[in-house]
C-alpha cells in the first residue's frame, strides 16, 4: 500500500512493506539529472571535436581523401568478379581472394603498393610452388610418410623464412614477402593432404591475387598518383627551410636588440618548434626512401635516382637539430645570461644565425627545385666569417663589466640629484657558463651546416641537378648569335642595295 504523505517543503511517497515496515521514496534528485545532461552534452562535444579534426585533415590534405576514394572504386571494380556468374565461375569461386589482396595491398603511396604486391606475388609463387613440390614428394612416400614429411618441410621453412625476417637487407625489401611465404606455404601444404585437384586450387588463388594486385596498381599509378620518392623530396626540402626558421627565431628570440624583439614576439614560439619536425622525421623518411626504390622513373626522378642519399641529409639535419634542441632548452632555463652581458655580443651572434639561417634556405631552394646554386658557396664563406667574427669578439670579451651599483660614497650632481657611481663587478661563474654555452653551441650548429652542405652537394652531383650558370650562359650566348644573325642580315642588305 502506497500513502502519500505531504511534508512541508517536499512531497514524499511511503510504502509499506508486507513484514509492517515502511519504506520512503524520494523523487530523483536534481544532481542525477544535471550529470546525465552533462555527460550527454560531452558526448556531443566529442563528437564535433572528431568531425572538426576529420574536415580539418580533409582540407589540409586533400589527397588523403582521394586515397580513401580510389580504395572504394578498387574494391568496387574487383567485387564484380564475385556478383556476376560468369566471372565468377572462371576464378573457380575464389573471388574473394581477390578483394582480400584488395584490402591488404592497397597502401597510400605508389612505392608502398608495389612494394606489397611485387613482394605478396613473389612469396605466393614461391610458396605454392614449393608446395606442390613436397606434396608430391610426401604422395610419393606413401600415406604412412605423408603427414611426416608435410609436418616437417612445413617446420623447417617455415622456422627458415621467419629467421629471415631478422636479416637487415630481407627485412628493409622482403619482409611482407617471407611472411605470405610462411602462410601460402602453411595453407597449400596442411590443405594438400585433404584436397585432390591440388594444382587447381593454388593456379585458381594465384590467378584471383594476380587479378587483385593488377587493379590496386593500375589504379594507384594512373588516378591521381602519390608518389613516395616525391613524398620524401619534398620532406627533405620543407625540414631544411624549418630548421632554418627554428634558428633564426632562436637568434631573435636572445640576441635582437630590444627594439626589434617584439617583432619576432609573435611567431617566435612557432618558429623555434620547427626543429621537432626533424627530429621526428626520421622513421618517415627511411619508409619513403624503402618504398621510393620499388616506383619506376617519375617526373624529375630517374629509375636510379639516389634516395639513400636523402638519408644522410635527415641524419646531417637531426644532428644540427640536437643543437637547437639545446638552445631551445637554454632559453627556457631558470638561469638567464643578463643583458648587459649579451649586448656586446648580440651583433655578431644574430649575424651568425641570420647567416647559418640563409645556408639552410638556400639548400632547401635548391633541393626544391633542382639547380645547382650559385651562391652557396658564397653564403657558406659568409656564414665562416660570422664565426671567425664571434671567435674573435670572445677573445676580446672582458672578464668583467662595468654596470651601475648602488655606491654610499655618492657625488651630488648640479640638480641636486644622487646618481649612482659605475663600479667593476665580477661575473657570477653561472652567468659566463651560460653564455659560453650559448656561444659554442652557435659555432657547432654552423660547424654541422656545413656537414649538410656537404651532403646536399653530393646529391646535387648524383642526382645530375641542372647547373644555373650554365644556362645562364647558354642564355646570354643565344642572345649574342640572334644578334649577330640580325647584324649579318642586316649586311646582305645593305650589300644588295649597293
Amino acid at each position: 500500500m502506497v500513502k502519500e504523505n505531504e511534508v512541508p517543503g517536499r512531497l514524499e511517497w511511503r510504502v509499506n512493506m508486507p513484514n509492517g515496515s515502511s519504506r520512503i521514496l524520494a523523487p530523483e534528485s536534481r544532481e542525477t539529472c544535471s550529470r546525465l545532461q552533462s555527460l550527454v552534452m560531452g558526448i556531443v562535444l566529442n563528437i564535433k571535436g572528431f568531425l572538426d579534426k576529420a574536415w580539418n585533415l580533409a582540407v589540409n590534405e586533400p589527397k588523403k581523401v582521394v586515397h580513401c576514394l580510389k580504395v572504394g572504386l578498387a574494391l568496387s571494380l574487383v567485387s564484380v568478379f564475385y556478383y556476376m556468374r560468369p566471372l565468377y565461375d572462371g576464378v573457380g569461386g575464389n573471388a574473394m581472394w581477390a578483394v582480400m589482396t584488395v584490402v591488404v595491398v592497397f597502401e597510400y603511396t605508389v612505392g608502398s603498393t608495389l612494394y606489397k604486391c611485387v613482394n605478396r606475388a613473389i612469396g605466393t609463387c614461391l610458396a605454392g610452388s614449393l608446395g606442390i613440390g613436397v606434396h608430391w614428394v610426401a604422395s610419393q612416400a606413401g600415406d604412412k610418410f605423408e603427414p611426416v614429411i608435410l609436418q616437417v618441410s612445413v617446420f623447417l621453412l617455415a622456422a627458415a623464412a621467419t629467421f629471415s625476417r631478422f636479416i637487415p637487407t630481407i627485412k628493409a625489401r622482403f619482409d611482407y614477402g617471407a611472411m605470405i611465404f610462411i602462410l601460402t606455404f602453411s595453407l597449400v601444404s596442411v590443405s594438400g593432404y585433404r584436397v585432390d585437384k591440388l594444382v587447381e586450387l593454388a593456379h585458381e588463388r594465384v590467378s584471383t591475387i594476380a587479378i587483385g594486385a593488377s587493379i590496386c596498381i593500375f589504379i594507384t599509378m594512373i588516378l591521381c598518383p602519390v608518389w613516395a620518392g616525391t613524398e620524401l623530396h619534398h620532406l627533405i626540402s620543407n625540414n631544411l627551410e624549418k630548421l632554418a626558421d627554428s634558428l633564426e627565431g632562436y637568434a631573435a628570440e636572445n640576441f635582437s636588440v630590444d627594439g626589434s624583439k617584439n617583432v619576432h614576439e609573435k611567431d617566435s614560439s612557432k618558429r623555434l618548434q620547427g626543429y621537432k619536425c626533424v627530429l621526428n622525421s626520421k622513421a618517415a623518411e627511411e619508409s619513403m626512401a624503402n618504398f621510393a626504390r620499388w616506383e619506376p622513373a617519375h617526373g624529375k626522378f630517374n629509375f636510379r635516382h639516389p634516395w639513400k642519399q636523402y638519408l644522410k641529409i635527415g641524419a646531417s639535419m637531426r644532428s644540427c637539430a640536437y643543437c637547437i634542441e639545446t638552445l631551445h632548452g637554454g632559453i627556457n632555463s631558470n638561469t638567464e645570461t643578463p643583458e648587459f652581458l649579451k649586448k656586446p655580443l648580440n651583433d655578431v651572434c644574430m649575424r651568425l644565425g641570420t647567416s647559418s639561417s640563409k645556408v639552410l634556405k638556400e639548400m632547401s631552394s635548391m633541393i626544391k627545385t633542382m639547380k645547382k646554386s650559385t651562391k652557396l658557396d658564397i653564403l657558406v664563406d659568409e656564414m665562416n666569417s660570422s664565426v671567425e667574427g664571434l671567435q674573435n669578439s670572445l677573445k676580446i670579451f672582458p672578464s668583467y663589466q662595468h654596470i651601475p651599483t648602488p655606491d654610499p660614497a655618492t657625488e651630488e650632481t648640479p640638480n641636486g640629484t644622487e646618481e649612482p657611481s659605475l663600479k667593476p663587478t665580477a661575473l657570477s661563474l653561472m652567468e659566463i657558463v651560460q653564455m659560453a654555452t650559448l656561444t659554442s653551441l652557435l659555432v657547432e650548429i654552423a660547424s654541422r651546416i656545413e656537414g649538410i652542405v656537404e651532403e646536399v652537394k653530393e646529391l646535387a652531383s648524383q642526382a645530375e641537378f641542372r647547373d644555373e650558370s650554365s644556362k645562364k650562359s647558354k642564355q646570354t650566348q643565344t642572345e649574342i648569335n640572334g644578334n649577330d644573325g640580325n647584324e649579318h642580315e642586316v649586311t646582305v642588305k645593305t650589300l644588295q642595295q649597293v
